[in-house]
């Protein structure tokens, strides 16, 4: 694919250049919690303006039903985009309508406009070939060259990410050609032993990428809750947790692949308990309980791990050559149960491993918990994105990109 590099030595002076970034943060109360995915795609917006484009950013926000929603507007990501450049950025209250184009038009060479969520058109997202094409033609009708920088979005077949870049010259931005080239190294040029660290709260959604890496990494552990799915798949109680039972037989059998494989599958052996989630709002006092993992009480569910696991992980991630993190240990946004993802964490920087952070929650429980996110090798915008990659998935919006 052609870089963005190309694309400036090319000259890009009076162009409009269309950048699909991923500026899918999270708020509260209209209020931006964080920022680390405008950050990533600075260097992209900054370059472009730097050269005399003028440059059109465009993201999804949240998952609006195809029409504008207020909740899910992308002004506080515009403002903050200005912020960071520190100059003026222009904000359309539209995607293809009259606010779009007058934002585009009023654009000097070096300046930057955001339109508005593009999902706030059903085309956007459609799985009709033809709506999601007639869309992109509006869309196109804005620039004159594309850049794809959204590695977040990359995973859906989107009007803005797949149908657009066959409309206009195209280029991969800075953070999409990092991402790939980091996701190389987890593929292509692993440095052993490469440790493998799942978790989050669904089972369903690693069992793909497990598959994978059943046959790839060194070691898995596991933590999160679809931790309790593995420890029910051995017989043990796990009270009111997490558990998703349709899994429970998908998950015996990659049990048994690991033991048959050689690859060492590490489960928790002491988690924290509680007889109520916590609340998240206030973070009131959990006051958990300290339990064997086997060890479970009926009326319990397991939110962390414990601190034998701590210890436990931290070892296994010790000697790694190559570390890749998807998903938290337990419900890291209370600090009652935070100390699971946090070890985890200082276990990588620990370590003399090449590490990458799979993006989504753990990416965001990196920032939340205090860490530099600099002292790690790579921190993913992507989670999803990262997973299907480490899947072996084409990823359309990379598709689209190839010549």
């Amino acid at each position: 694919m052609k870089t963005i590099d190309e694309l400036l030595a090319e000259g890009v002076e009076g162009k409009r250049v269309f950048v699909r970034a991923d500026l899918n943060v999270p708020l509260a109360d209209g209020k931006i919690t964080d920022d680390g995915r405008i950050r990533a795609v600075l260097p992209t917006v900054k370059a472009l303006a730097d050269g005399g484009a003028k440059v059109i950013v465009a993201s999804h926000l949240g998952r609006p039903k195809g029409a504008p929603d207020p909740a899910f507007s992308l002004l506080p990501a515009a403002e903050r985009l200005a912020e960071l450049l520190g100059k003026p950025v222009a904000f359309a209250q539209d995607t293809v309508g009259p606010a779009a184009h007058d934002a585009v038009d009023g654009l000097e060479p070096g300046q930057v406009a955001v339109i508005e969520n593009l999902r706030f058109n059903a085309g956007e997202t459609s799985k009709d070939d033809t709506e999601r094409g007639e869309f992109a033609d509006r869309l196109a009708a804005l620039a004159d060259v594309y850049v794809g920088d959204g590695f977040g979005a990359v995973h859906r077949k989107h009007a803005s990410v797949y149908d657009l870049p066959a409309r206009l010259p195209h280029y991969a931005g800075y953070l999409i050609a990092t991402e790939v080239g980091v996701l190389k190294k987890l593929t292509d040029e692993v440095k052993r032993p490469y440790v493998v660290a799942l978790g989050g709260a669904k089972v369903s959604d690693k069992l793909a990428v497990i598959d994978q890496l059943l046959g790839k990494a060194d070691r898995l552990l596991i933590g999160g809750g679809m931790a309790y799915t593995f420890l029910k798949a051995q017989g043990h109680e796990v009270g009111v947790s997490l558990l998703q039972e349709d899994q429970i037989p998908a998950v015996k059998e990659y049990i048994k692949r690991a033991e048959g494989t050689g690859v060492e599958l590490v489960l928790p052996v002491d988690v924290l308990v509680s007889p109520d989630f916590p609340d998240l709002k206030t973070k009131a006092p959990a006051n958990p309980t300290t339990v064997a993992a086997d060890a479970i009480p009926a009326d319990q569910e397991g939110l962390d791990i414990g601190p034998e696991t701590r210890k436990l992980y931290a070892s296994k991630l010790a000697d790694a050559g190559t570390v890749f993190w998807n998903g938290p240990m337990g419900v890291f946004e209370h600090p009652d149960y935070a100390e699971g993802t946090k070890a985890v964490a200082q276990a990588l920087l620990d370590s003399p491993a090449f590490t990458v952070v799979g993006g989504g929650d753990s990416a965001a429980a990196v920032r939340l918990l205090g860490f530099d996110e600099n002292a790690f090798g790579h921190i993913s915008t992507g989670g999803g994105a990262s997973l299907e990659y480490l899947e072996g998935k084409t990823l359309p919006g990379l598709a689209a990109l190839e010549d």
